[in-house]
């Protein structure tokens, strides 16, 4: 579809685009995306072991915007849906209301990587100019009218680009995480000292108690990262999954193609009963953080989860130098472990002009509120006074 001397052409797939195109597209560092969600292979093994597909509700429509002589200029990866789950930007209320009153909340395009609640570039323009990020916007907008679809979402985006993204008419929407910044640490130890005496003790305490019966943790990525490794890995994920939703999203196929196309990338954190694994922890690792993504267990320990899925990752982030670790979505008790909050930013185009205004009247008091909230929040940090620079 020509769009402001733009050709804007709609993939159904991932694999209709070559993973060069893809990745060229995305901001990148040493030649691999800095952020590893954004890389062509998450996609593929998403689609390719039926994790997002149109049988599970998530159709690929990704935005491929060229120049006349076919030149890829920008990307925008994009889902047509039928329901609102796997995203964590909750919208399940204004699919009701819209529904009682007459109207049709699905299809909806969703403009997002599915199930990551992590945040990411989402309109993909190396160049970065701002006429080329209009024309994406534009054409998604066409796009949602072609497909009768009653909003576009783009979920998890950066705060420029949400700011961005606003001033072409779209309705922001705020929320918080909680993410654990490096001062330039040497040490967990030197990391503690950050802290009041209380909360080292703590830490200090939930670490010893969690390792007490001579359980080891191991870090396994690259070559190291085997089949039976996921096989164990995928027991822990379906026993967490099972508790939370009923049905994990994602499938054991998934992991063996992560393992065989983005195993540098990922660092799969292993807590041991001598040779036996008992819990695990998936952390992706992208140009200057690492990302805690799902975790499982088949044994309860005190204080487990807290060891693999927010200590252990400060101490790899300490020992690899990365800045910033993200350990997913919600989670206050990340207060107490050194995580502060983190404000993550998406922004909403909604078709029918009645939808729009009442959702832009639920945001204006849900943003005040989320800032009413984070304020709130930075009270109860663990952090001696004057030892917290992630803000």
């Amino acid at each position: 579809m020509p769009n402001n001397g733009y050709i804007a052409t709609v993939h159904p797939t991932t694999a209709a685009i070559e993973a060069a195109v893809w990745n060229s597209l995305v901001p990148s560092a040493s030649g691999k995306p800095d952020n590893p969600f954004l890389d062509h292979a998450f996609f593929m093994a998403l689609e390719q072991s039926g994790c997002a597909t149109a049988r599970t509700g998530w159709q690929p429509q990704h935005i491929l915007l060229s120049d006349a002589a076919g030149t890829p200029l920008g990307l925008m990866p994009l889902f047509l849906k039928s329901h609102s789950m796997g995203e964590y930007v909750f919208d399940h209320g204004w699919a009701n209301a819209y529904e009682q009153a007459g109207g049709s909340y699905y299809p909806k395009l969703q403009c997002a990587v599915p199930f990551t609640p992590v945040t990411a570039p989402k309109l993909l323009v190396p160049s970065g100019h701002a006429e080329i990020e209009a024309a994406l916007l534009s054409a998604a907008q066409q796009l949602a009218t072609q497909r009768n679809a009653s909003s576009v979402h783009a979920t998890f985006v950066p705060k420029s680009e949400a700011e961005l993204i606003e001033s072409d008419g779209w309705l922001k929407r705020l929320d918080t995480q909680f993410h654990w910044h490096n001062q330039g640490f040497s040490s967990f130890d030197d990391f503690l000292e950050t802290l009041s005496s209380r909360k080292r003790k703590t830490i200090r305490r939930e670490r010893r108690d969690a390792l007490a019966d001579g359980l080891t943790v191991k870090w396994l990525s690259g070559s190291d990262l085997q089949e039976h490794h996921w096989d164990a890995f995928y027991d822990f994920y379906e026993d967490t999954g099972a508790r939370k939703w009923g049905r994990p999203y994602l499938n054991r196929e998934f992991f063996s193609r992560l393992g065989q196309t983005m195993a540098d990338r990922i660092v799969l954190m292993l807590a041991y009963d001598g040779p036996t694994p008992i819990a695990g922890a998936i952390n992706f690792v992208g140009s200057d953080r690492i990302f805690g993504r799902n975790w499982g267990c088949t044994r309860d320990v005190p204080f487990l989860h807290f060891e693999l899925c927010y200590y252990q990752a400060i101490d790899y982030a300490i020992a690899h130098k990365l800045a910033v670790v993200e350990a997913g979505a919600q989670g206050e008790h990340k207060l107490a472990r050194g995580y502060a909050p983190a404000t993550t930013y998406s922004v909403h185009w909604i078709a029918h002009p009645g939808l729009r205004d009442a959702i832009a009247d639920y945001l204006a008091r849900e943003r005040a509120s989320v800032t009413r909230e984070q304020e709130v929040l930075d009270t109860f940090t663990p952090f001696r006074k004057g030892d917290r620079t992630d803000r």
